[in-house]
């Protein structure tokens, strides 16, 4: 029998693609274990990359090495996680759902496992590349799982809450990963890591996805492509994830990473073109619907580094992570609202709406988040990040639904799909740190400039602040030139500190400004479709009208 050929299904089972599980019908009970699988293995995929990225800092001086280097980590998964969706498509199409699901839950388990044994920044490289790639397959099983607890007529909202899922990883990891780094430093996060994979997969193979169809998928030229495509990217994820630390202009290597780059990626995309059945299909991914989705998705990635920024300027002002517990917990609220919301009103015609809605309530989170001062705690931010967590994840789901409808029309699209999403999201969180971080840092030496070519001793009450802070270390230091020199140093941190605050405030600013920006391009976009509409429907209208006369005229004259 051959291995490829369609199975016959009945007309609720058909899987939607190729690769994809089919639907049968199940038990409520198992609809409610396919759901909290489905959860499972979504948070796996995503939390152990969220876990390390809230943590560099700390992982930094557990491992010994510098800021340039730790910044490799994130790179690195967003690297492995890009490329592999050029094949894992194609993987489940050809080799099953149960190879693919198997597969790559243990690749990620012996990685983690492995790092454990063999520490350094070269095996947390390696471990965070492997789980780029395992990251990548997962968050799709996670989606299938998720699919398998809805009925046919729900479907839509399975497709937002399972996308909804991995989201929920990052305001997760800011609330627990303290507790696992005081437990074992770096190799806490580790052993958490491998035991959900261990989870995972014993839940897996505990309930299994039904069987889908499986067809001949892969052909030679996918491996070139791949060949050209995954070291373009690479490049690319360097350069934006490392830019900022050793800084643009600086390093040259950035210059030549990038010029390879563009060479590679270009290199791939014109072979795919003049395929015949193409892995890419450039044609489609270059019309306007589907630049207007990759930018709307990057637009809105470049928004939601916002929250970011509000790390780092709570971290400016001296909080550490146990301080802001409460302010993750609200977080971790808005997300799921966002997800729980996105479910109950996703509808085809509601998708335009919904993503201007989420939107407008991250800048108007951003703007909230604008105004802040040296006296602001996280109590007074919780309203403004509800906002921001809020709309960050309520906007994911319509912006999936939205084009995916394009992929269910035509599946070979599939993979162009479902790299485009990944890119758009991926590269456009590395993008939206790269922007933030390098236009903090340049507002930073602005406002330290303006603020230090005012501070001289000339002044009374520059001395005065001077003379006050070296006398607080006046049982400490005997010394009057000392404690003069420790004043001094203390008003600089303090004018530093100002510096950083109202940068912040720019980037928040600008934050919510690119916000509004996308919401009228949207909104213009909206009511051009709407206008183009309108105008065939009126002369279709006045065409009838005009035959309905025409007709009466004849009738009257005969």
């Amino acid at each position: 029998m051959d291995k490829y050929a369609p199975q016959a299904w009945l007309p609720h089972e058909r899987p939607l693609l190729p690769g994809s599980p089919s639907t049968p019908l199940h038990s409520d009970w198992r609809r409610l274990a396919y759901l909290i699988v489905g959860f499972i293995v979504a948070i796996t995929g995503a939390l152990g990359n969220a876990l390390v990225t809230v943590n560099l800092p700390y992982l930094q001086g557990s491992l010994g090495v510098y800021a340039s280097e730790i910044a490799w980590l994130p790179a690195a998964y967003v690297m492995a996680n890009v490329s592999m969706n050029l094949l894992l498509v194609k993987f489940r199409q050809q080799f099953g759902l149960r190879l693919f699901t198997e597969l790559f839950l243990l690749l990620y388990a012996v990685a983690t496992l492995a790092h454990l044994f063999v520490h350094g920044l070269a095996s947390a490289i390696a471990v965070r590349a492997a789980h780029g790639m395992s990251g990548a397959a997962l968050t799709v099983l996670g989606l299938y799982y998720v699919l398998q607890a809805f009925p046919a007529r729900h479907r839509l909202k399975g497709v937002v809450v399972g996308v909804g899922f991995a989201q929920l990883a990052l305001p997760l990891a800011r609330l627990f990963s303290s507790d696992l780094l005081e437990i074992g430093e770096w190799r806490g996060l580790y052993f958490f890591e491998l035991g959900m994979a261990l989870v995972a997969l014993g839940c897996v193979l505990m309930l299994k996805l039904p069987p889908g169809d499986r067809v001949k998928a892969f052909e030679k030229l996918d491996f070139l492509t791949f060949a050209l495509f995954a070291p373009g990217v690479a490049l690319l994820c360097a350069v934006l994830a490392l830019g900022r630390v050793v800084w643009w202009l600086e390093a040259p290597w950035l210059g030549y990473s990038l010029a390879g780059a563009i060479v590679l990626i270009a290199a791939a995309l014109l072979v795919e073109h003049n395929r015949a059945s193409p892995l890419l299909n450039t044609r489609w991914l270059s019309t306007g619907n589907m630049l207007r989705l990759a930018a709307s998705v990057l637009l809105i990635r470049i928004v939601q580094s916002e929250a970011g920024g509000t790390v780092g300027f709570l971290q400016a002002l001296g909080l550490n992570n146990d301080q802001m517990q409460t302010l993750w917990l609200v977080t971790l609220a808005g997300s799921v609202a966002g997800v729980v919301v996105s479910a109950l009103t996703i509808t085809p015609a509601r998708i335009q709406p919904s993503l201007m809605i989420a939107l407008a309530m991250m800048a108007a989170g951003a703007f909230m988040d604008s105004r802040a001062t040296s006296l602001t705690r996280p109590a007074q931010m919780y309203f403004s990040q509800f906002l921001l967590a809020f709309g960050g994840t309520f906007f994911l789901g319509p912006t999936f639904v939205s084009g995916f409808g394009a992929v269910i029309a035509a599946p070979r699209n599939l993979i162009s799909f479902s790299l485009m999403f990944t890119i758009s999201q991926n590269l456009g969180g590395l993008l939206g740190s790269a922007l933030v971080g390098t236009f903090q840092v340049l507002r930073e030496k602005y406002h330290s400039s303006v603020l230090v070519e005012h501070l001289t001793l000339l002044d009374p009450q520059v001395a005065a602040r001077v003379q006050a802070a070296g006398a607080a270390l006046a049982g400490t230091l005997g010394d009057p030139a000392a404690r003069n020199a420790q004043g001094v140093a203390a008003l600089g941190a303090a004018a530093t500190r100002e510096a950083n605050i109202l940068a912040y405030n720019d980037v928040f600013l600008v934050i919510g400004v690119v916000a509004v920006a996308t919401i009228a391009w949207m909104l213009v976009h909206h009511l051009w479709n709407i206008c183009t509409a309108y105008k065939p429907a009126v002369t279709a209208q006045n065409a009838q009208t005009g035959m309905a006369g025409v007709s009466l005229d004849n009738s009257g004259s005969t």
